[in-house]
């Protein structure tokens, strides 16, 4: 909002006045006593109580988020948008705004029930059956006239009347004795008609959501900080107590049948209650009527400076004032236009209920905001007012639960809007906060204390524990279209972990740290595939083998320690194989398994299936790399392949082979036929090199298990000759694995 308008400079007593005049309203005359006739005492109680589990706890996150942040115009509105995001904020701020437009239609259509002696009159004494619009809409239209002509001076000023009318009839109302015998209330104390309960619910419900009509005056109180809490607890726990005291009084004045036949059945049980209940009911649906005036532009302001409608020019004319307190003249206008098509609807019940459930929106919102604040313990969360997480969950859960219990369709449509709200919001101002910024921090924490819980007990489980992968690759083919984030992607996908560290050459430095977080930003933005599980990063070092021993040293974002380091490089560029030759030995040093992915640079034949060759020397990869082989099965990218075994053996074993390798299909229970498992007995004149280009020209990955004793005798020769392959990966294991 425009700060630069004076500000009026109001107090608590405004707050307070808004919240409790719009609190004690026209549920309160117009449907508690149907209530308690229809539930009973202990029912409405209920009510009471189930209300302000939701109100008390959002009560109390207002009050908590109000004093942490500079609250300006748009109350509810302001505070979420600062708090979640202005996209988030806004798909909410439109919801709430039109349940505080609505509401000013829903207290005008009450109104009109104290002139029911009028219109009782009509038709008995001319026998006009006049519809209640005759009083409604003339009254709409004189409190917009007065709200436009005098803004929100004159709605406080007029507060101050009304409330003590409002208090005058309650008073009279206590003071008023039973219309029957001292016994006779006493059948009302029991919880009767519980499947209505619900329904009841949803009707009453809006007589609690007063609470927090005077945070809407936010722009224009001197200190919000200390009002809105002062304001707005003041006003829950006396209406609160109001509520089970009027409640009480019902079930020992009336009977059931006096209480539900009777929507003014306070009129029976008052002094003077003919005159003073409808005077009651007519100041305190006013007054709310002209609470919700004053606070539903100022929210329809608030989104319309932070254009969130989709033309430019209807923010700017919604977001112009009138005068020196910025008066929303033109949002008034539509405000009163909206509650005008309501009015001509006429139904309390019908408008209640929608009101029921934008709030019930609005509310679990705002409980998810403090409870989120306090989870992620953001440094820059510091309230002057504390409440505690439990509360706010309690509130948010509360809120969403009894959304569907009131109704599920209606809950499902409102979400629904709600999530296209957001959607074409999220696509118009793209460079707002949107959804990522709402959990971050809660996200942070969550980490945090998984990693943690993870460190402090993986030593009394490590024997139990299930294998996974939780690989590492460190390479400077980052920009190359290198086929290694594929890999490292179908390992992550759905049973493993993946890290990839770009190697950035040198010592660190401001220069180099820059350069850095460059090459990560870039990295994300090139592999960027919401289906992928890959952790990006950077390692600055001034050699390849220092680096390595940096990379296997970090600390895995899964929370269990690194098992695995993948080594690429291109098959044309040979000459990389030498600098992993020479760093095998240091990952050895921390029992790691060792991958090493030679990238044919061609397309991946996903359909020509996973071949593993398991040789008499792969005793102790045999099992990881069968395990490998399903993990990359289970991305997406190979979902109509397969994975085929070749087992290479001597001549006498080719049965011995056979059922070794059965026993380990039936007792891991693998996903795989003996159809694609090949015994191949070895030949004095063919090498297993040659075995394998005959059979796995075609593949679309080749799975190949060596030793390191083999690296010291061979050299580079154990990775090269397989020229017409597509793409390999090498593999030994530190250790055998269980396949189970």
């Amino acid at each position: 909002m425009n700060t630069s308008h004076k500000k009026k400079g109001f107090g608590t007593a405004p707050v307070f006045l808004t919240a409790i005049s719009t609190i004690l309203g026209a549920i309160l005359f117009l449907r508690f006593g149907m209530a308690v006739g229809n539930l009973g005492f202990f029912g409405a109680f209920a009510i009471i109580l189930l209300g302000h589990f939701i109100t008390i706890p959002t009560a109390l996150a207002i009050s908590e988020i109000a004093t942490n942040t500079r609250v300006e115009g748009g109350g509810e509105y302001f505070i979420i948008s600062r708090s979640f995001g202005l996209n988030i904020g806004a798909t909410i701020g439109i919801a709430l705004y039109f349940s505080q437009a609505i509401s000013v239609a829903f207290y005008v259509i009450a109104f009109t029930e104290a002139f029911a002696p009028f219109f009782t009159w009509m038709q008995n004494s001319y026998n006009i059956d006049l519809p209640r619009q005759v009083i409604s809409i003339p009254a709409l239209l004189l409190l917009g006239v007065l709200i436009l002509k005098k803004g929100a001076d004159l709605g406080v000023k007029t507060l101050y009347i009304v409330v003590a009318v409002l208090f005058i009839s309650l008073a009279l109302f206590f003071a008023g004795e039973p219309s029957v015998g001292e016994g006779a209330g006493s059948t009302n104390f029991v919880f009767s008609n519980k499947n209505q309960f619900f329904i009841w619910f949803a009707i009453c419900f809006p007589a609690f959501t007063g609470m927090t009509a005077g945070v809407g005056l936010s722009g224009d109180l001197k200190d919000p900080k200390k009002s809105i809490p002062r304001g707005t607890l003041l006003g829950t726990i006396i209406g609160m107590l109001i509520y089970i005291a009027i409640i009480y009084k019902f079930s020992i004045s009336l009977t059931p049948e006096e209480m539900s036949s009777n929507q003014l059945s306070m009129a029976n049980v008052a002094l003077l209650g003919g005159l003073v209940i409808p005077l009651g009911l007519g100041a305190s649906t006013i007054s709310s009527a002209i609470g919700s005036v004053l606070v539903a532009p100022r929210t329809l302001q608030a989104l319309s400076v932070d254009k969130c409608w989709p033309a430019k020019k209807l923010n700017k004319w919604l977001a112009r004032g009138k005068g020196e307190t910025n008066e929303p003249y033109n949002a008034t206008f539509v405000t009163m236009t909206i509650a005008f098509f309501f009015v001509l609807l006429g139904e309390v019940d019908f408008v209640a209920q929608i009101i029921s459930m934008f709030f019930m929106i609005t509310y679990g919102s705002l409980c998810l905001i403090s409870f989120l604040n306090h989870f992620g313990a953001s440094p820059s969360y510091r309230p002057q007012f504390k409440s505690h997480w439990l509360i706010s969950l309690s509130g948010f859960v509360l809120s969403l639960w009894i959304m569907f219990k009131i109704s599920a369709f209606f809950s499902m449509l409102a979400c629904a809007v709600i999530i296209v709200t957001y959607l074409y919001l999220n696509s118009v101002h793209k460079e707002r906060g949107g959804l990522q910024n709402i959990f971050s921090g809660a996200l942070f924490q969550l980490s945090r204390r998984i990693q943690l819980y993870l460190q402090k007990n993986r030593s009394k489980s490590v024997d139990a524990e299930e294998w996974r992968p939780s690989a590492i690759c460190i390479s400077t083919n980052s920009f190359s279209r290198s086929k290694v984030f594929d890999l490292l992607k179908w390992i992550s996908y759905k049973h493993g972990f993946g890290t990839y560290f770009h190697y950035l050459k040198g010592y660190y430095s401001k220069a180099t740290n820059e350069e850095a977080k460059s090459i990560v930003k870039q990295l994300i933005e090139d592999q960027h595939d919401n289906k992928s599980s890959l952790y990006l990063d950077c390692m600055i070092s001034p050699s390849y083998t220092s680096a390595i021993a940096q990379a296997i040293q970090s600390p895995s974002i899964s929370g269990m320690e690194n098992n695995m380091v993948v080594f690429d490089y291109k098959r044309k560029n040979s000459e990389a194989i030498s600098d992993i030759l020479d760093n095998i030995s240091l990952t050895r040093a921390g029992n790691l398994d060792i991958c090493v992915f030679s990238d044919s640079d061609t397309n991946t034949h996903f359909k020509n299936g996973i071949h593993i060759w398991i040789k008499p020397t792969d005793v102790l990869n045999a099992n990881l790399m069968i395990l490998l082989g399903f993990i990359i099965l289970s991305h997406p990218d190979w979902r109509k392949s397969y994975v085929k075994i070749f087992s290479v053996c001597k001549k006498d074993e080719v049965e011995l082979t056979r059922q070794q390798i059965k026993n380990l299909v039936q007792s891991g229970r693998l996903p795989i036929t003996m159809s694609n498992i090949e015994i191949l007995p070895l030949k004095e004149d063919v090498s297993v090199k040659t075995m394998i280009h005959e059979h796995s020209m075609r593949a679309g990955l080749t799975i190949i298990g060596f030793m390191e004793e083999q690296i010291k005798h061979s050299g580079s020769e154990v990775f090269t000759g397989y020229d017409d392959l597509g793409d390999i990966l090498f593999v030994t294991a530190s250790s055998h694995q269980a396949i189970e």
